[in-house]
């Protein structure tokens, strides 16, 4: 197939961008013809051709401006499908890989601070509402894929959106690469001893991921537990003070180092679509307490894997959810068998066949 792949601007560390490049890897390898149509991205992976498109915007007009844009690249040229990761006005395929952004605002809201909405969301997220809308409008979007049955629900509850046209396609994930760890070498560089129980948090944008709930139950749990140590993987604004035994070692490459170090992954986010921290930190054997505003918690087995906390942004909540882990620490086995680069690869090409089929009937 003839393949047009939107997104906007690439991120190193960007879990949607990290998909499209292994997802684009995988295509071209199966023999497809790829077209990329991005305002900004690095080098192209190979057998790909790179279309720039070139806007110059506010940030609270850009992401319009960007589909707008590219709906007319898009219309110099015949494709089988066009499969956009962006919210755009005019595709055959929709991956809602960042999930619904109402959704969103509606829980930021309940946790910010008042002052931050005394204005309302702003033209920025005005204008992201507006194009959300336009992408979930069954006129412009033949087929959606989610990743997450939270999604799929969120989808339906806000927009008519027909539920036979909602794919599940659960994130792809290189399990194997998260298994083997340097566990000793690890905690020795961080500083953590042998009779520590170490707790781990990955991802950057805190607000979102819920960092300052992490902090408040492992502050409470410390009281219990003096040999509890915190360690923050990402980038953001460190908050102001933090509890004794939390640190911050900034991004890293080595991910898996740090999952084979630590005890027990600790992400309670205020809104995930589906983290593939949850997908990383199970392969290592790593168990896992998150909220139910993460759609990967749908893969935790609850009291086997690890537990989804309902009302996280309690303190007591999570830390009654992570306190069974401290006091009989253990690894893990999940079943990660559904989770595979090669399945998603799979389930993402039939439903971009699927749509292609349906356009040329």
């Amino acid at each position: 197939m003839k393949l047009a792949l939107i997104r906007r601007q690439f991120a190193a560390t960007g879990g949607a961008e990290l998909y499209l490049q292994r997802l684009l890897a995988a295509l071209a390898a199966r023999g497809h013809q790829l077209h990329l149509f991005a305002e900004a991205w690095g080098d192209a992976p190979a057998g790909v051709k790179l279309h720039p498109v070139e806007i110059s915007a506010t940030r609270a007009t850009r992401n319009l401006l960007f589909a707008e844009a590219v709906k007319q690249e898009l219309a110099r040229e015949r494709f089988d499908c066009i499969f956009s990761l962006e919210r755009t006005l005019q595709q055959d395929v929709y991956r809602a890989g960042d999930g619904v952004h109402r959704v969103w605002l509606q829980k930021r809201k309940q946790f910010s601070p008042w002052w931050k909405n005394v204005f309302g969301p702003g033209a920025f997220h005005n204008n992201l509402l507006a194009l959300e809308a336009q992408t979930f409008d069954p006129q412009n979007t033949r087929r959606v894929i989610v990743n997450s049955e939270m999604v799929r629900d969120e989808i339906l509850e806000n927009f008519s959106f027909p539920a036979e046209r909602i794919h599940l396609v659960r994130n792809g994930v290189d399990t194997a690469r998260f298994q083997n760890g340097d566990r000793v070498g690890t905690r020795k560089r961080l500083g953590v001893g042998e009779n520590d129980f170490l707790f781990l948090f990955v991802g950057s944008g805190w607000e979102r991921k819920g960092l300052k709930f992490a902090l408040a139950a492992f502050e409470l749990l410390k009281k219990k537990f003096p040999q509890l140590k915190f360690a923050v993987i990402g980038k953001d604004h460190a908050p102001a003070s933090a509890p004794d035994g939390v640190f911050f070692p900034g991004p890293a490459r080595d991910l898996e180092n740090y999952y084979a170090a630590a005890d027990l992954f600790l992400f309670p986010p205020v809104y995930e679509p589906s983290a593939n921290v949850v997908v990383e930190a199970l392969a290592a054997g790593l168990p896992v307490v998150t909220s139910t505003s993460n759609g990967a918690g749908e893969i935790i087995a609850e009291n086997v894997t690890g537990n989804v906390v309902r009302e996280f942004w309690k303190p007591e909540n999570l830390a009654a959810a992570a306190e069974k882990w401290i006091v009989q620490p253990r690894r893990v086995q999940a079943d990660l068998s559904s989770l595979s680069l090669e399945r998603n690869v799979s389930e993402t090409l039939a439903v971009l066949q699927l749509a292609a089929q349906e356009k040329f009937r």
